[in-house]
Formats: structure tokens, sequence, C-alpha cells
């Protein structure tokens, strides 16, 4: 690939790290890649977890890109409400060559107004929160609709960055990447899905993340209401 390859990481307070960290490890290994991590003012973004990343680029800065990738994290939908950073995901992404996103990185996807009768994946706890966009939510772990690809949640985020270095460098170049990155999961649990963890965690983990359903329903609703507008 002889042209630069110019991909944007937008990120925003208390992302999922490895939202945007799994993905950024393959995709910057693409030939010509170029990688801009960006946020709405510029400087320092901390994650979930106190990982502080610096001299992020302001997004206002960043004039396009070809290939736009958004993280997700408990703040997406706060960040799908923020006048400062939506706008430009929804002008980057109308532009770009590939729109993409990990885990509830879909939800501000489609609060940008970029996934209307679109199939998209998503962390499955937080999927259904997509139709309030007019997306279609799809269960797989990597989702491509057209020049859009989503990931589901978190780790989804490596499946989704190398099925889009595929795409781009073709399947040889993803599978010496995956060598050379020994990426070989072999979890010891199969507890990842909610169709083959055991009764009693997901129990447990619907317990634990019930009392943040419907303030993050209530905001994915106002950012729906708020799409035609952005």
């Amino acid at each position: 690939m002889a042209n630069p390859l110019t991909i944007v990481f937008p990120l925003y307070p208390q992302l999922t790290q490895l939202d945007f960290t799994g993905p950024f490890q393959f995709l910057s290994r693409l030939p010509g890649a170029r990688t801009i991590v960006a946020s709405a003012q510029g400087g320092e973004i901390e994650a979930e977890g106190g990982m502080v990343f610096g001299r992020t680029t302001r997004l206002a800065d960043i004039a396009s890109c070809d290939i736009l990738c958004v993280p997700g994290g408990f703040t997406a939908t706060e960040a799908a409400l923020d006048p400062d950073f939506l706008p430009h995901i929804r002008r980057l992404g109308l532009s770009a060559r590939y729109i993409t996103s990990v885990c509830t990185g879909s939800l501000i996807l489609g609060a940008a107004g970029l996934l209307v009768g679109k199939r998209a994946a998503c962390h499955w706890h937080w999927r259904h929160l997509l139709s309030e966009f007019g997306a279609i939510p799809d269960p797989g772990r990597v989702v491509r609709d057209g020049n859009i690809f989503t990931g589901g949640g978190v780790t989804a985020g490596i499946d989704f960055a190398l099925t889009l270095v595929a795409e781009i460098a073709g399947d040889d170049y993803a599978q010496t990447l995956q060598l050379g990155l020994e990426y070989a999961p072999a979890p010891p649990f199969s507890a990842g899905r909610p169709e083959t963890a055991p009764p009693a965690i997901l129990a447990a983990y619907e317990a634990r993340m019930a009392p943040l359903l419907p303030p993050r329903a209530a905001q994915a609703r106002e950012a729906a209401a708020a799409m035609i507008r952005v």
C-alpha cells in the first residue's frame, strides 16, 4: 500500500481501554498506517481504571480519516450526548473509508446517525439499545454491513481488527500479524458469552448491571431524540 492510511481513535473520559488498545495494536501495523489518538479537547484522557492517555489530538483539528474506530465504555452514552465530541464522530464518519467501533462504541456511532438501517454489534448486555438509533442489533462477534465494521464486547475488538486487516491487506498479512502477536485465545472458562456462561454467573452479572441500565437507556433515548440535529 503506497498511500498513507489515516486511522483515528476518538477517546473520551472513562472509556474501556482494551476497546481502544486491542484494535490499536493490530491496526497500527497495517502497511502505511498513520494513527491519530484524539479527544474532544485534546491532551490527557483518563480511561476506566485510571490508565491515562496523553497528547491526544483535538478532534476539531482532524480534517478527515480513512478509518474511524470508536471504542466503548460505561460512559459511551454520556459521550453520545457531548456536543464537543459527537458532531466530529459524524463528520469524520461520513467521509471515512471504514466506519468502525468496538463494544458500546457502536452506540456512539448510532447517536451520530451513522447506523440507520445498518446491522451492528455491541456488548451483549447493551446491544438492544442500538435499536434506539434505527440500527439493527446483531449478536455476531464481528459484524460487517457495507463499510461499517463493528465488534462485540471488549475482547471482540481484536477479532474485529484482524477482520479489517484482512479486508485491507489480505488474509496472509492478517494471519502473519496474528502469528507475530501470538493471538491464540484459550480462555480457562467458557463464561465469555451469556449463551455459555453458567446460569448463576449470568444472573449475578445481570443483577450487578441492573442499576446501570435505566440511566444508560435514558441517555440513549435522549441521544436518539437529538440525532437528527447532530
